[in-house]
């Protein structure tokens, strides 16, 4: 499997080899894993891929339907439900949106960073802040089943530009 690339899509990065990496990484863990990934579902993931803005199932579904994939909304949801499922892309609860997954770990609880001018997001790594949920649950006897934490905020170039404007 190609290296992870080091990704930050609030910055410059070679996005081409960022999408291809990631591709390769989800068609070698569905076959470890026994599981199709099928051409709705591998194109929903290139999707997904092609900006590091979280996109909504009915965005997916228009792409989807002026490809010829078909224009039932079942077709958008089942491939979304199934790259969520298999760690490929997470949900995005504030932006009721789907993101394509980018790290090179399938079990993880990434932190969301989203800016609330151009909505990019990325996902960040915390395993500081996941111990400290895990910690603070414990406290209680509470046990973490799931967890999404979302930043809003600006990204540099939106946070940069509305500081322009405002001199």
């Amino acid at each position: 499997m190609p290296e992870a690339p080091s990704i930050d899509p609030f910055h410059d990065h070679d996005h081409a080899h960022c999408t291809a990496t990631v591709l390769a990484r989800a068609e070698e863990q569905a076959r470890a894993d026994g599981v199709r990934l099928t051409p709705v579902r591998r194109r929903v993931l290139e999707i997904l891929l092609e900006s590091h803005r979280a996109m909504g199932a009915y965005d997916v579904l228009e792409r989807l339907a002026a490809e010829g994939f078909g224009k039932q909304p079942p077709v958008a949801y089942r491939a979304l439900d199934f790259l969520v499922e298999q760690g490929f892309a997470h949900r995005v609860r504030r932006l009721n949106a789907y993101a394509a997954c980018l790290s090179e770990h399938r079990d993880h609880a990434p932190g969301f960073l989203i800016c609330r001018n151009c909505e990019q997001v990325a996902e960040a790594e915390s395993p500081g802040l996941h111990d400290a949920l895990a910690a603070l649950a414990a406290e209680s006897g509470f046990v973490i089943e799931r967890s999404t934490v979302e930043l809003l905020g600006l990204c540099r170039a939106c946070a940069k530009a509305e500081t322009a404007a405002q001199a």
